[in-house]
């Protein structure tokens, strides 16, 4: 098995954003302090029953007509930048793995920058969680920033129940291999049904984190982010992440933390004193 990490373009968003400050949203408009530029990692797993990828990254085609919304979150408070041969489809033909040879793709959430490389996959099993799929559909997926127009016409995801009990100290999971070493987990926090994959990798297990945190830092300190919709739920999540790095040897990669792709090629394990596995 290998697992490689996807950089498809970069993004900036409100430093509000990344930590919270505040009473939601608000404290992230009224922040004049932009981030720098953050990548925007997808990940391929290469495994004997077939490439499973976690994430699609971000789309150029978005970028243009209707992927500009007139939302104002997407037209004020973060910005985008990524050119086509940096999309996750020419980079998987790089590492020669075609379309037909991705059999399933997971999504740790439905925000934009997560799914925009749908369209590369008209011939994989799309999954995300179901409460997920639920608040990103319509027109209240509109309201809220999902921007479900923008989805391909045949995006019809299967809703992923992690019906195989608790992981550890998360409270729901599901195994995508057979061989149990792929499993996806509930990391509620960033977004309500937003999860997480991890992959059992020798003697470490990656932590395909999505956006539970913005970086590694913040995910030790227990700091939840500025847009998450239940703070003590976000808080829950990160004291999960910590504990299971106390119990096993793991490499935490969040999608937009600069040290990701360096942290996976040299199996940087997350330390994790038991103080900060109670903090938060």
């Amino acid at each position: 098995m290998k697992v490689h990490a996807i950089r498809t373009g970069s993004v900036r968003i409100k430093t509000a954003q990344i930590e919270g400050r505040g009473h939601g949203l608000a404290s992230i408009f009224a922040d004049r302090n932009w981030s720098g530029w953050l990548p925007t990692f997808a990940w391929a797993i290469e495994h004997d029953e077939g490439v499973i990828v976690v994430d699609t990254g971000q789309a150029a085609h978005l970028l243009n007509g209707h992927g500009r919304s007139l939302h104002p979150f997407f037209r004020w408070e973060v910005h985008f930048r990524i050119e086509p041969e940096e999309e996750i489809g020419p980079q998987l033909r790089g590492l020669g793995i075609g379309p037909r040879d991705v059999k399933r793709v997971v999504l740790t959430h439905l925000h934009m920058d997560h799914d925009a490389g749908l369209v590369h996959f008209p011939h994989s099993q799309i999954l995300a969680a179901p409460s997920e799929i639920d608040t990103a559909s319509g027109f209240m997926g509109m309201l809220r920033g999902y921007l479900p127009q923008r989805w391909p016409d045949w995006f019809n995801p299967i809703r992923l129940e992690l019906d195989d009990g608790p992981f550890g100290q998360f409270a729901a999971s599901k195994r995508l291999t057979k061989a149990g070493d792929v499993v996806a987990i509930a990391t509620p926090g960033h977004t309500a049904g937003h999860l997480s994959v991890l992959v059992e990798d020798g003697d470490a297990m990656l932590f395909l984190a999505g956006d539970t945190s913005y970086n590694q830092a913040l995910m030790l300190a227990g700091k939840v982010d500025g847009v998450g919709p239940d703070t003590q739920l976000a808080a829950t999540t990160l004291r999960a992440v910590r504990q299971l790095a106390q119990q096993r040897p793991t490499i935490y990669l969040p999608t937009h933390d600069p040290e990701s792709a360096v942290r996976l090629a040299t199996r940087q394990l997350v330390t994790a004193p038991l103080e900060l596995g109670a903090a938060a």
